[in-house]
């Protein structure tokens, strides 16, 4: 699909089809569980996104997650109607849903990431990116590191990938123009930038990057880029929350094995599936008519769901990407004046807690996971969520119940009434969580007290 701007220049939405192995990844619950209507709302949510019917697409799309809310691919497709329709926060969640249940497609890395930055959140944006640097392509990854509030590393990535490259191309070149401009090397990205664009539009150019350049402007940066209007927003549906389909073995693994273990709070254990990590993401988009020029596009060996995408880049001037014949560069389209979201909602108020924690003899449960990676994530979420856990050690142990292996994930250094207190914190956030002395830790413990490395952001 085309979009015109303001200035009449087209803005190529460049195509990227879904490979077998992710194909397969999206329709795969759909198979299993002989659930027509969700691959029904799924492929119906796909044509009105090709359309441009954005709101038609979110409503199928809540519906496809909500008749199979485990399928990664339905997360992601959901992620990329939100994304459309310029709502970030809700964006946000869904591909972070995706990411939690398994898709590690670059294209959902990318719109995750750029959905935490225009929501201010640059921090979680930096975490994925850097967790998922080596799957990045690089003039991506350096673009979306400067958009983060880490210009400088984002030159170093990018000069890198033009010293390397047999052939830059104009998206790599001006990727770093833009990101010099974001760094303040205003000389660099001159020079850069006059390798793509005509001489008569340069300065054009160059006032576009500074009037959206202010650290506080990182929304309407985000905006332009992916040539979408900002909503105000109050997040995805409750009733979509990933945290309300807990995997079936988990829950049923964790049940077991608090049952057969003597705790010091007997309360049922709810499992709590990984919020969205606090950690970047390119916008999906409608399926261009035609993939530009120079663009190669990857088809599924089987007819099957499609993802398009815009990759990180700026737009060039029409005339250069046809003397060139090279895909387009960064985007300068949008309003710098463009409205600002509604902030995400706040962290439930600290409850009372009671000052026994120098006893430190207690830990609190705060969630199982399928796996290490992201039984780390799932922490880092919570500290995030939870500002009263930022002076407490995570504690991630692997267990092993009913043959099923999955982890627990845990904060230490409380005493019985804290950890109580920390519990019903949780808990009113709609989160499971119970309490245990460290003494007589959960059934199943394969290895006890494994500490997660402090990251260093």
């Amino acid at each position: 699909m085309d979009r015109k701007l303001k200035t009449g220049i087209a803005t190529p939405r460049l195509a990227l089809a879904v490979t077998t192995a992710i194909a397969g990844l999206a329709m795969a619950g759909c198979m299993a569980s002989a659930a027509p209507r969700a691959d029904v709302s799924f492929g119906s949510a796909q044509t009105a996104l090709a359309k441009g019917q954005v709101d038609k697409a979110i409503m199928h799309a809540e519906a496809a997650v909500l008749a199979e809310p485990r399928n990664p691919g339905f997360r992601a497709l959901l992620g990329a109607a939100y994304l459309e329709a310029g709502r970030f926060e809700s964006a946000a969640t869904s591909f972070g849903d995706a990411l939690d249940l398994g898709d590690e497609n670059p294209r959902t890395v990318l719109s995750f990431a750029l959905a935490k930055i225009a929501t201010g959140d640059s921090r979680a944006a930096v975490t994925v990116l850097d967790e998922y640097a080596q799957s990045l392509d690089a003039a991506d990854l350096g673009l979306a590191l400067a958009l983060a509030g880490q210009p400088e590393r984002g030159v170093h990535v990018l000069i890198n990938a033009v010293r390397s490259a047999e052939q830059a191309t104009p998206k790599l070149r001006q990727n770093l123009a833009y990101t010099y401009a974001l760094a303040g090397n205003w000389r660099a990205a001159r020079v850069m930038a006059a390798e793509d664009v005509p001489a008569d539009q340069l300065e054009a150019r160059l006032s576009q990057w500074a009037s959206r350049s202010a650290p506080e402007l990182f929304q309407e940066r985000i905006a332009a880029m992916l040539d979408v209007t900002p909503r105000a927003d109050a997040g995805q549906p409750q009733r979509l929350a990933l945290a309300n389909f807990p995997a079936q073995e988990v829950m049923v693994a964790e049940a077991a094995a608090q049952g057969a273990s003597e705790l010091a709070y007997a309360e049922p254990v709810k499992v709590a599936d990984p919020a969205p990590s606090a950690t970047f993401t390119a916008a999906f988009a409608p399926a261009a008519a035609a993939p530009e020029p120079g663009v190669a596009t990857v088809a599924p060996a089987t007819a099957g769901p499609r993802f398009v995408s815009v990759p990180v880049v700026q737009e060039l001037p029409a005339a250069a990407a046809q003397s060139r014949r090279a895909p387009g560069a960064p985007r300068v389209a949008g309003n710098a004046s463009q409205r600002r979201m509604a902030a995400p909602a706040a962290a439930p108020a600290p409850a009372p807690v009671a000052s026994d924690k120098a006893a430190a003899s207690h830990l609190v449960q705060l969630g199982s996971y399928n796996s290490k990676i992201e039984a780390e994530r799932g922490w880092n979420a919570l500290k995030a969520k939870f500002p009263q856990l930022k002076d407490h050690q995570p504690v991630i142990t692997e267990a092993l119940v009913n043959g099923r292996t999955f982890w627990r994930v845990a904060a230490d250094g409380f005493g019985p009434n804290s950890a109580k207190a920390m519990c019903g914190t949780v808990k009113s956030a709609g989160r499971g969580c119970f309490a245990y002395a460290a003494t007589t830790p959960p059934a199943g413990a394969v290895k006890r007290d494994v500490r997660m490395a402090a990251r260093t952001r």
